[in-house]
């Protein structure tokens, strides 16, 4: 295996993460990060060796995702969400209440806007430097942390009403 999948294999639960944050949606995130992953072992040549094979990638997700909402629209195509009860039966009290902090969390974060959403998933999920999420997403400093924190601030007013 060369280094270049090896850089990949570790950075797949980071894609993943991204990929859910994008998609809000499992199936999606997980239909995004595979489409990521071929594009860039098609593109491979294309990437330096010594530079960031992590924001080369998230960058190629996120161009991914651009390109499958355009399409979508497009086709006019919906999904249906899964259904809420997916989950029932668990006799585990303890991890019924952290599914359903999470369902809270990811609610929240569903009903942020879609570029509030990516500035948090990169800075506050993933641990991205604001400098590297904003040459990642391709937008001034500025504008990411004025993102963040408008994205923070209504993440805290909706988890508090929850």
């Amino acid at each position: 295996m060369q280094a270049f999948e090896r850089e990949l294999l570790t950075l797949l639960p980071r894609l993943r993460r991204f990929a859910r944050a994008l998609a809000r949606d499992a199936a999606d995130a997980h239909d995004l990060v595979q489409a990521a992953l071929e594009r860039a072992l098609k593109a491979r040549e294309q990437w330096a060796p010594g530079t960031r094979l992590d924001s080369w990638m998230m960058r190629i997700m996120r161009n991914c995702w651009i390109d499958e909402m355009r399409s979508r629209t497009r086709r006019a195509r919906t999904f249906v969400p899964e259904e809420e009860g997916a989950s029932i039966g668990s006799d585990a009290h303890r991890e019924v209440e952290i599914r359903a902090e999470l369902h809270t969390v990811e609610k929240a974060m569903n009903s942020l806007s879609a570029e509030q959403r990516e500035v948090i998933a990169l800075v506050l999920v993933d641990g991205l430097a604001y400098k590297e999420a904003a040459d990642l997403l391709d937008i001034p400093m500025g504008t990411l942390t004025s993102r963040l924190t408008r994205g923070r601030q209504a993440l805290a007013q909706m988890l508090e009403a929850a």
